[in-house]
């Protein structure tokens, strides 16, 4: 069975998570994807003071309209309670936290704490491994997650012009060490208040084999999608769905 996967580069305003919310509806609605991929913090901007946000914060009322008039579940970024950088699923049902970012990088330990544990999504029997930024550039990250049981590897990033290459890099090392599909969705324009001025965008689709499967460009709400095939050899494999 085949999934479709999206990964988005919305527009981003610095802790305005209204209007950041409605820009992440807006490209669930032009992905016409069943699991679509956002950047981190992406809900708030790349900012290290960002408030933590609750899940049922009723600003994000337009992304879980949008998940229900579309069937799809958004992979998003904002600081949560413990002040970690996690990803939250959005469903037309509601949000939720679904990991937590295990390796933190540059400013982020002075401001905020690392979770505890790799994560795991299941949609439709597909079993996606969660990463964020710096955890997708940690071996030891891809091999706990991937001991977890995975289709595919989703990360939520973060990077300047200058580290596309970094970032194409680590998604072909987990494709082809691993055999599975990788999604990265980073940042085009800006990251909100100009951390990352010009933002590097080019956020991808990695084949099980390396090879790119959708790429998009530098400019601010392009969002690309593919489809994901199992591999025959992986088809059979019957993973847990625990996380």
């Amino acid at each position: 069975m085949e999934i479709s996967v999206a990964v988005a580069q919305p527009v981003c305003v610095a802790f305005d998570v209204t209007a950041n919310a409605r820009a992440h509806a807006d490209l669930v609605y032009a992905a016409g994807a069943r699991v679509v991929v956002f950047p981190e913090l992406s809900l708030t901007g790349y900012e290290m003071t960002a408030p933590e946000l609750d899940p049922a914060d009723d600003r994000l009322r337009p992304l879980v309209v949008a998940c229900a008039e579309t069937g799809s579940v958004a992979l998003v970024g904002a600081p949560v309670a413990g002040r970690c950088i996690a990803k939250l699923a959005v469903t037309g049902s509601g949000t939720r936290v679904v990991y937590r970012k295990l390796y933190l990088g540059g400013a982020e330990p002075a401001r905020f704490v690392a979770g505890d544990a790799p994560a795991v999504l299941a949609v439709d029997g597909w079993r996606l491994g969660l990463a964020i930024c710096k955890d997708a550039g940690v071996p030891e990250h891809a091999a706990a997650t991937m001991a977890l049981g995975c289709d595919a590897y989703v990360v939520g990033s973060a990077k300047q012009p200058d580290e596309v290459a970094l970032q194409d890099e680590r998604a072909r090392r987990v494709a082809t060490g691993y055999g599975v599909w990788v999604a990265v969705a980073s940042y085009a324009g800006s990251t909100g208040s100009g951390e990352y001025a010009p933002a590097a965008g080019c956020s991808g689709i990695w084949r099980p084999d390396g090879t790119l499967a959708a790429r998009a460009g530098a400019g601010v709400g392009e969002v690309v999608r593919t489809a994901f095939e199992r591999a025959p050899e992986r088809a059979s494999r019957n993973f847990s769905e625990s996380n």
